[in-house]
């Protein structure tokens, strides 16, 4: 299916690692343009390197968005280098582990902050391009904003807040034609997954407790599947939707991880 991306742009945060890596890929290999809002050098050459050898354009913009001025100055090398925003794909973010019991009041509010606040800064400062191309906005948010985790109270509390900001920002934008939508993954294999992983005393069998759990096939999702997901709802295919929450996790969040086999 051509998906008709070509020589669109899209800005992806977090865009040369785990993810955002297959996210912008899928975008490239669609003919459009991925920016990746991310300071991981030796990821985000690798990846250029790759786009180059297929004929492909993309641009790196290697700032974390921390602050506001950031986002902004982030829209401003896009506009100066692209011209136009066709879309944005809000997915930087780290499971922080800052919990109720061991964290602390300022580091629950850091902890929301980083990984909350460059979604809103982002499309506030595009917004006035998304407007001239009846753009699409993509949050990544996570199945621990509805099934929560444990002892990571301000990651949950920022990807539910992703969520409500999803129907928020769809019924806002409404009048403009832009639509927003969310992509919650669960148990996905990024760098920062497996660092997690390998905090255990036996990665391979933490691994192996986890994926018993996920009812389709009884393994991980893939980056690629995520990727696929976010560049249709980027795309003029799914021109009629907007306001919703899709999972790909393989059943995981809502099919009964109990369930023994089928």
């Amino acid at each position: 299916m051509d998906l008709n991306l070509k020589d669109k742009v899209f800005l992806v945060s977090g865009g040369a690692k785990g993810i955002g890596a297959a996210i912008s890929s899928s975008i490239a290999e669609e003919g459009g343009i991925p920016v990746m809002i991310d300071p991981s050098e030796n990821e985000a050459a690798n990846l250029l390197d790759e786009f180059e050898k297929k004929d492909q354009k993309a641009f790196q913009y290697p700032q974390r968005l921390t602050e506001p001025e950031h986002a902004k100055e982030a829209i401003s090398y896009v506009i100066k280098n692209c011209g136009k925003i066709d879309g944005i794909v809000n997915n930087a973010g780290a499971n922080d582990g800052i919990g109720l019991e061991k964290g602390n009041p300022l580091d629950f509010r850091k902890s929301v902050v980083n990984n909350l606040g460059h979604y809103y800064d982002l499309v506030h400062f595009a917004l006035p391009y998304l407007k001239k191309s009846k753009g699409s906005i993509v949050n990544i948010s996570s199945k621990t904003a509805l099934t929560g985790q444990g002892n990571t109270s301000g990651y949950t509390a920022a990807k539910g807040a992703q969520l409500s900001l999803t129907r928020e920002w769809a019924v806002e934008l409404l009048p403009y034609g832009i639509r927003v939508n969310a992509v919650i993954p669960a148990e996905v294999m990024t760098p920062l997954y497996r660092k997690w992983l390998d905090s255990f005393e036996d990665p391979k069998a933490q691994l192996q407790k986890i994926t018993s759990r996920i009812p389709l096939d009884r393994r991980m999702t893939s980056a690629e599947e995520i990727a696929n997901t976010v560049v249709f709802l980027l795309s003029e295919k799914s021109a009629h939707t907007t306001g919703q929450w899709i999972f790909v996790d393989g059943g995981y969040t809502h099919l009964d991880r109990a369930i023994g086999n089928f």
